[in-house]
């Protein structure tokens, strides 16, 4: 009963670290465009003052 306990805890903790790097890459990739997207509008305001 315990190794089955320990089993399932181990398999929860490995499933709720594959949902954090899922998240991160998520949350890393909607940071990335955001930035990417001011970059952007920068580039072309500046091209607009010439």
């Amino acid at each position: 009963e315990h190794a089955a306990r320990m089993t399932a805890m181990r398999n929860a903790t490995d499933n709720a670290k594959e949902i954090i790097a899922d998240l991160e890459l998520s949350y890393n990739r909607a940071r990335q465009a955001s930035i990417t997207q001011e970059i952007t509008e920068i580039v072309g305001g500046a091209a607009a003052l010439e």
